[in-house]
């Protein structure tokens, strides 16, 4: 049944604020609810809500909404909405299902420069929930709601959590910033520690060979991957099946193919011999119908009766579940001295309707999210007790407080050969993820097309860890020169684009320019149009990309630079120009060639 045809219509709280009336409805049920609100020394609203019931019961669908004038609000972000920003009529409830292993549970909308005018977060980023928003067409006012328990949950007695309301007049990228900063102190959800090499380039095989693997090929692509600056390889699906047809029939028994790797133990020595460490691929929740796994496993699934006939979902509130997973990804550090883990799918641990209701019979944990929590925080200190720099990617959409707390990379959801989604999804993940590395998806293009269109895909994902996955072997010279120009500049400048304050501009249309800056240095493309605003002081060295197709760009500065060295490459790493020149607080249209970089180096004054 739709969220919208279950949402219930019997208030039984009215709770005044300051600036909100909110109204809290749930399901007829034998809890009783407390709602409170409270004022955060940051100026945020905290709304509080205490549910108890006597005895053990499933605790209702619970639902707070309250209306605020939309009056310069103009569009929404939330984890998942992707290129869609416009706000919608509330007739249709519209926002974002989020749980641990999918999405985040925020909300914010937001005027058309990009300032916050209200974002709401639950702090409950565990169990289902849901958050949203929409236009009262009668009224011209917006509508939000908040609603708990959106799956089913196990019976409890007791429930705490609560609602942040921040309607400050900031950039709404520096409210998500302190709302991923509330749920690692106020809700717990302390993010795992990030290796060195989850912070630098990497070569993925996905795009470049699919299933089709083989380890002189791969060893061959990393002994050109090193010194173009790339320190580890990912090597995805197809190591543990000789099947090349792509689907997951044969995922489960997750034992390396001899067809393809006859001593997988060697080759991954010969990878770290290259100087590369080795990641390798698990889809974490399939099971198919090829495995061996299967057979064990077939009465401890979480979608039994499904159509699907290949593969099935595990169900992991049964132990032996997650210890078979565990030991699993044991065996492959203890085996073959892998380095990292690129574990897929983990949104795909849903209920059935089968077994959304199912409780005991040999299940340990009656909680779907709670299962999957105890899941990857058992697998990570196993893993980190043998290897502690060892790496976890998770992929978009599971890239919420919950997985920060065990993954150590997060990357964009596949957009393969789209700079633009891949540049989209790269800041909408940024905006949540504080210190947790986050990678582009990987990273292709076919190799006859224009050394300056190839280069959009590395120009769109410079404030992200790049992941390439094109057969380098079969790199034309131009693009073999581009890639080495680029991941030379990204690690040079790794400490702006990865750690300066981060300034996405104009989200309403998708950020087209983005800007990093410390004190020192300050970075800005450009995706779209022709105009730069370097605001405020500019650093010592201020670099400006063409991320556009356009010939030249206007750069306008709000203080004067000064005396400074410009210098203009194109994206081979070719230097087109050298020259002082004296700039003031006015625009200047310079021309930087397609996929160009221009660097402003200031002067000292007796050089001026």
């Amino acid at each position: 049944m739709h969220l919208n045809d279950r949402l219930p219509t019997n208030v039984l709280h009215t709770l005044t604020t300051e600036g909100y009336t909110i109204e809290l409805l749930a399901e007829d049920s034998p809890f009783t609810i407390d709602i409170s609100a409270s004022r955060l020394p940051s100026q945020r609203d905290e709304i509080s809500l205490h549910l108890h019931a006597d005895t053990p019961a499933r605790p209702p669908l619970t639902y707070l909404r309250w209306r605020i004038p939309m009056t310069d609000i103009h569009l929404q972000w939330h984890p998942a909405c992707g290129a869609s920003r416009q706000i919608r009529a509330n007739w249709g409830i519209h926002g974002v299902h989020s749980k641990s292993s999918r999405n985040a549970p925020v909300f914010s909308l937001y005027s058309m420069t990009g300032q916050n005018r209200l974002t709401f977060a639950w702090m409950e980023a565990l169990q289902a929930t849901f958050l949203g928003a929409g236009v009262v067409e009668e009224t011209a006012e917006i509508e939000c709601c908040a609603v708990l328990f959106t799956e089913p949950m196990p019976p409890l007695t007791d429930y705490h959590t609560s609602l942040i309301l921040d309607d400050r007049d900031l950039p709404f990228s520096q409210v998500l910033d302190g709302i991923a900063d509330l749920w690692e102190v106020k809700g717990g959800y302390q993010p795992a520690a990030v290796p060195e090499t989850a912070r630098l380039p990497m070569y993925s095989t996905w795009y470049s060979y699919h299933q089709q693997l083989d380890p002189a090929a791969l060893e061959a692509e990393c002994a050109l991957a090193k010194p173009l600056g790339m320190d580890a390889i990912i090597v995805d699906d197809g190591w543990q099946t000789d099947d090349n047809a792509r689907g997951y029939a044969f995922c489960g028994d997750w034992q390396v193919t001899p067809g393809k790797f006859p001593d997988f133990k060697a080759h991954v020595a010969r990878v770290h011999d290259l100087g590369m460490q080795f990641i390798l691929w698990f889809s974490v929740p399939f099971v198919g119908r090829h495995s061996q796994a299967y057979e064990r496993f077939k009465d401890m699934l979480l979608d039994p009766d499904h159509d699907q006939p290949a593969w099935h979902v595990l169900d992991p509130r049964f132990p032996e579940v997650r210890t078979y997973l565990i030991d699993l990804y044991r065996s492959f550090i203890t085996d073959y001295g892998i380095d990292g883990f690129k574990l897929d799918f983990i949104d795909t641990f849903q209920f059935a309707p089968e077994t959304e209701s199912s409780l005991g019979g040999g299940r340990d944990i009656d909680s779907l999210a709670e299962a999957v929590d105890r899941l990857l925080m058992d697998a990570l200190t196993a893993l980190k007790a043998l290897k502690p720099e060892v790496m976890i990617e998770f992929r978009q959409a599971y890239i919420g407080p919950v997985m920060r707390k065990y993954g150590n990379m997060l990357r964009v959801g596949d957009v393969p050969n789209d700079f633009h989604g891949n540049r989209i999804g790269m800041v909408d993940v940024r905006l949540l993820a504080g210190s947790t590395a986050v990678h582009s998806d990987m990273l292709m293009w076919n190799l006859s097309d224009r050394v300056e269109s190839a280069a959009m895909q590395l120009v769109h994902v410079l404030f992200s860890v790049p992941q390439i996955s094109v057969r380098l072997a079969e790199l034309p010279p131009a693009h073999r020169n581009m890639l080495r120009f680029y991941l030379d500049f990204w690690r040079e400048n790794r400490d702006v684009l990865l750690d300066g304050e981060f300034l996405p501009e104009d989200p309403g249309a998708l950020y087209p320019v983005v800007q990093a800056r410390t004190r020192e240095k300050g970075i800005a493309s450009c995706y779209s149009g022709r105009l730069v605003d370097i605001r405020g002081r500019v650093p010592d060295i201020q670099y400006i990309i063409n991320g556009t197709m356009n010939e030249e760009l206007l750069i306008n500065f709000e203080e004067e630079p000064g005396a400074c060295l410009l210098t203009i490459w194109d994206c081979e790493g070719e230097e087109l120009q050298s020259l002082q020149v004296d700039f003031y607080d006015e625009p200047y249209m310079i021309a930087i060639p397609p996929a160009g970089i221009l660097q402003l180096k200031a002067l000292p004054p007796d050089e001026g």
